[in-house]
């Protein structure tokens, strides 16, 4: 199994060079092709003092253009001399920008994008809510914060849960395994879960040596929360990459991945595969 076709996000009036730089060299270890994708919502438009309703919302229109225009200009030089197969799709859509790129996963195997830094006081018409997007894309999407530019694949943790979301978060996950030179499956939770934690993430550590990933398996007895253990653990660690189920709703303060509420994509220091 390989990711052959990759679909990348690309923020409006934004940096997306990490971004690029991390879909151009997963795009070269498994030949793959690349969709880029920007979209953005038309405002909610007023008429203004002295300006008709139609002008404004013509003017705003060719900016939104515009800006779709450059991230295109953007998406092309930064992956057109280093990925054969390029492709670019782009829409003004009273869609949430969730749903439309959720529309446009139909066509790849992996969906790219940045992570969302919050909601926007003034303008969220450029924004993707990350929860509604993993639970919407049918695909796993790899989220990579501001200032990453690399994905060593050193060290690659799963965070386990024994849920639906979480064995199907490791099966989608598995090309990017393969590249990883240290995957650990770990699972957090009482003293008295113990023995059962262990068995879970042996059995899933077996699994994946039969599909030709050497992974071990650890289960970390804690006194307070999963939420509050895993993501210190992960930074402790070096974490490069994380991959989870993602299950709940899709309203990003009530998703949870592994245990961990959606609040912590909001901050990460690494790289982060999620699948529903």
């Amino acid at each position: 199994m390989a990711y052959k076709t990759l679909l990348v996000h690309l923020e409006l009036n934004a940096d997306n060079a990490g971004l690029l730089e991390i879909t151009a060299a997963l795009a070269d270890r498994f030949e793959a092709g690349v969709i880029g994708v920007a979209a953005c919502q038309p405002s909610q438009l007023m008429a203004e003092e002295g300006f008709a309703a139609g002008k404004v919302i013509e003017r705003t229109y060719a900016e939104m253009t515009r800006e779709i225009e450059a991230a295109e200009v953007q998406f092309r030089a930064a992956l057109s001399a280093r990925v054969e197969s390029l492709e670019w799709r782009s829409a003004i859509t009273y869609l949430s920008l969730a749903d439309y790129i959720a529309e446009q996963a139909r066509a790849a195997d992996l969906v790219i994008t940045g992570k969302d830094i919050g909601p926007s006081l003034l303008d969220n018409t450029k924004r993707v809510n990350v929860g509604a997007l993993a639970m919407q894309a049918g695909r796993p999407v790899l989220f990579v914060p501001p200032g990453i530019s690399s994905l060593p694949m050193e060290r690659v943790f799963v965070g386990w849960k024994d849920t639906r979301e979480a064995r199907r978060a490791v099966a989608d996950a598995l090309p990017l395994l393969h590249l990883a030179k240290n995957v650990t499956v770990l699972s957090v939770g009482s003293a008295g879960r113990q023995p059962a934690l262990q068995a879970e993430t042996a059995d899933v550590a077996a699994w994946l040596s039969r599909h030709h990933v050497d992974a071990i398996a650890e289960a970390i007895a804690v006194t307070g929360t999963d939420a509050a253990t895993l993501p210190i653990q992960l930074r402790r660690r070096k974490c490069d990459l994380l991959v989870a189920g993602v299950y709940g709703h899709s309203r990003l303060r009530e998703l949870v991945f592994g245990g961990v509420t959606c609040d912590f994509l909001l901050d990460p220091d690494f790289c982060v595969l999620l699948s529903h």
